[in-house]
């Protein structure tokens, strides 16, 4: 028993102080990645989250998908999605909860974090000051958890704000902008003739569900009373639930840090006037016996600070791709940004320019100008407004973070501060570092001395050489227009033969199309365009591309709309192959073609996009010569997804048997392996609401077994599913090679490796 009598003084709460080398402010997707990148190198790390759960906008609190590059299948970046940890989380996320339930991702972020024994979690813990040793130093932060009633006063050399509102940076003193610039100062043409201060507002959502009678429902006084006032109350579905009702957004004109109580209260009050709408209107069928499940308490926020940092990153480097020698990442998502006035506008709801591809995101811009020991992330890095709309989304925020957290890392090994990383040409260390854990910086492969791969002779029993996908499939009508995207040898004539069936005599058109940059997936290049006459009915067409193009890239095998033909399809499917449509995405601003304003320096292009599983199968074809893109000789090239070509080694389906041999002319020491897997990565995996149609990519090889010449097993797996297997040996062992022995995933697909690291 503890009594206290009275105390005239005042009494303090219980003060603990924390020594580490790296602290994390913000437990977002962004902290959450900082923090286990750099726990995973050894760095000790403090991860600071001022709310109960970690995941930010994406945890069950707020409940918004992640999102990043791949931009819900929409656009044309074809395997955009992000990896590394990131990618790690959204696999798992994959295997336990296709359906989407945002409490079991919630858990799903808590474990990543719990099992990483380098990191201290404080949840429910808000930093709330800063302590300096000089002018542009942070000695300590100091924070406050209502739960335990325990001040922490967090000491490290190096700080990581990943607080969404910049708390850390603030307090410091880093320079910081909130609205838009001129369009003047950076020369963006999409930027405002002269700067403003309206933003991006806060979301917040609702679920409901249909229980087995009837519920009534007695809206508070507080809801809207008329759904007019919502100029697209018409768009408002009773099914729709969720981030699918991401444009209740409110709070752009005003201050969406210090007045966020205030918005709140507006999104509670649209919130529940829409479901008085639902429930009471008369407007719809079949309510009585639906019922709110879940309202959002905590508005997921957009827009407030950004940071200046060592280069802020401008509309022209999203649109125009443009390449950074210290590049750590890259974003996809489009320039999306949002009228002030949110859900009370008469404007769309957002306005998305794409890029015709990914483009790279720069480390300075995670680096604070002002603070030597200050790193940036999340949406509050160096970007101006209009850049900003594309690299605030979750999954790109993420995949910058680990950036950081392994810059942390290389800072605290080399004891450099985080600027020094460019002085001393340490960016290099950083960028390996990076893809080593699957980060995929565009352009830049892993290099080749990190991995003792490159100095054996890598065979296989077998490659795919893909002179057919087979005719086992469906018909798919030509409504739309579609191309099977394949992987092209530079100056090859490719010859095709189809199956087709018509509704009656009439022509199709095909044509041979690529991307004017390599690396890109917009097929705005057409090289040739041939016309074949169809008669009635089931028939075979042949067709030869007289044209060959001048790199190694993909090329699209493009047939174009004619709604009285049909195409037959193949139930098989290849890492690194797949078929395109000219579709439309409506949830991202894709009606099958962009077409921008004059003046405001945004491309006009077509979208040529995937199908989601189970749909999407690839165009069944014969094709010759056969594409011979899959063979062994991938194995260490560097790339761990495909970038330009497929850069995996893929087996025969014929082969029942798979193996791969890694042999060097003398022993070596080996003491980690690595296998890169196919994961899908043009598949989006948002991590909440929408599910997915399995539980592990279909792409992935789920059993293998790695042996020493002598047939001694080193690893055997079953069950995998996540995309990075290390297997660190319990002892270094001395030999002349290694053999994988992998099983197909399925009758259906072949067995792929993209990477094999050794050392």
């Amino acid at each position: 028993m503890l009594v206290k009598g009275f105390n005239k003084e005042v009494r303090s709460n219980k003060v603990e102080e924390l020594q580490s080398e790296f602290v994390v402010i913000g437990g977002g997707t962004a902290g959450v990645c900082a923090a286990i990148t750099a726990a995973r190198k050894g760095t000790k790390t403090v991860l600071v989250q001022d709310r109960p759960v970690l995941g930010g906008n994406a945890s069950s609190e707020v409940r918004l998908w992640i999102l990043g590059a791949t931009s819900h299948m929409g656009n044309n970046n074809r395997w955009s999605r992000e990896g590394g940890v990131m990618d790690e989380i959204l696999v798992e996320n994959l295997y336990r909860n296709k359906e989407g339930n945002a409490v079991i991702f919630d858990t799903v972020l808590l474990e990543k974090v719990l099992n990483e024994e380098n990191i201290t979690l404080l949840l429910n813990t808000s930093v709330y000051d800063v302590s300096k040793s000089s002018d542009t130093k942070i000695e300590s932060v100091k924070a406050f958890n209502p739960q335990n009633s325990t001040e922490y006063v967090i000491n490290a050399p190096l700080f990581c704000d990943a607080s969404g509102d910049g708390i850390v940076a603030f307090k410091a003193g880093a320079s910081f902008r909130m609205g838009a610039e001129s369009k003047e100062e950076f020369g963006e043409l999409f930027a405002p003739d002269k700067s403003y201060g309206e933003l991006l507002g806060h979301s917040m959502y609702f679920y409901s569900k249909t229980t087995d009678k009837p519920v009534k429902f007695v809206a508070p006084d507080f809801a809207l009373k008329d759904i007019k006032k919502i100029p697209r109350y018409k768009a408002i579905g009773k099914d729709d639930k969720g981030c699918r009702f991401w444009w209740f957004e409110y709070g752009g004109e005003g201050d969406t840090i210090h007045d966020t109580e205030e918005i709140k209260y507006e999104l509670w009050k649209v919130i529940y006037g829409v479901w008085d709408y639902i429930k009471n209107s008369g407007e719809f069928e079949d309510v009585d016996n639906m019922t709110l499940e879940w309202v959002g308490t905590v508005p997921g926020k957009r827009e407030s600070r950004r940071f200046e940092g060592l280069y802020m990153m401008k509309q022209q480097d999203v649109i125009g791709q443009a390449n950074f020698d210290d590049a750590i990442a890259h974003g996809g998502w489009a320039i999306d940004l949002h009228p002030a006035e949110g859900v009370y506008s008469e404007l769309s709801g957002c306005t998305q320019w794409h890029s015709k591809g990914v483009y790279q995101i720069p480390y300075r811009s995670f680096v604070s100008k002002d603070i030597d020991n200050l790193f940036l992330a999340g949406r509050i890095i160096s970007a101006t407004h209009v850049a900003f709309g594309s690299t605030r989304v979750m999954a790109t925020t993420g995949l910058c973070a680990q950036a950081v957290g392994m810059a942390a890392a290389v800072c605290i090994e080399n004891s450099v501060k985080p600027a020094e990383i460019l002085e001393n040409g340490l960016i290099k260390i950083l960028q390996n570092e990076l893809n080593l854990t699957g980060q995929s910086i565009p352009n830049i492969p892993i290099q080749t001395e990190s991995n003792l791969v490159n100095s054996a002779t890598v065979t296989s029993s077998s490659n795919l050489n893909l002179n057919e996908i087979p005719f086992d499939g469906e018909w798919t009508n030509l409504a739309t227009s579609a191309a099977q995207l394949l992987p092209f040898r530079a100056n090859e004539n490719y010859k095709f033969k189809v199956l087709v069936k018509a509704d009656e005599d009439t022509k199709i058109a095909v044509q041979l199309r690529t991307s004017t940059a390599s690396k890109n997936y917009t097929p705005e290049a057409i090289y040739e365009t041939q016309s074949i006459n169809l008669k009635k009915g089931e028939q075979e067409i042949e067709f030869e591309f007289s044209t060959s193009i001048p790199n190694n890239q993909y090329a699209f095998v493009t047939f174009m709309s004619n709604e009285k033909v049909y195409l037959k399809n193949s139930n098989k499917r290849y890492s690194g192959v797949l078929s395109v449509f000219n579709g439309v995405n409506k949830a991202v601003s894709n009606n099958g073609k962009q077409t921008p304003p004059d003046g405001i320096g945004v491309d006009t292009f077509e979208f040529w996009i995937p199908q989601r599983r189970p749909d999407g199968f690839n165009i069944a074809m014969e094709i010759s010569p056969a594409i011979e893109a899959f063979d062994s000789s991938n194995i260490g090239n560097g790339y761990v997804r495909p970038w330009g070509t497929v850069n995996a080694w893929s087996a025969s389906l014929e082969d029942k048997n798979p193996t791969l041999k890694i042999e060097w002319d003398s022993e070596k020491e080996l003491s980690e392996i690595k296998l890169f897997l196919d994961p899908d990565y043009d598949h989006p995996l948002e991590c909440t609401l929408m599910g997915h149609p399995e539980e592990v990519a279909p792409f992935c090889v789920r059993n293998y077994t790695i042996k020493d010449l002598n047939g001694t097993i080193l690893v055997q797996k079953e069950g995998n599913y996540q995309t990075i297997n290390t297997w660190k040996l319990d002892s270094k062992i001395k030999t002349k090679g290694i053999i994988i022995e992998a099983e197909h995933p399925s009758e259906n697909v072949p067995a792929s490796i993209f990477e094999i690291i050794c050392s």
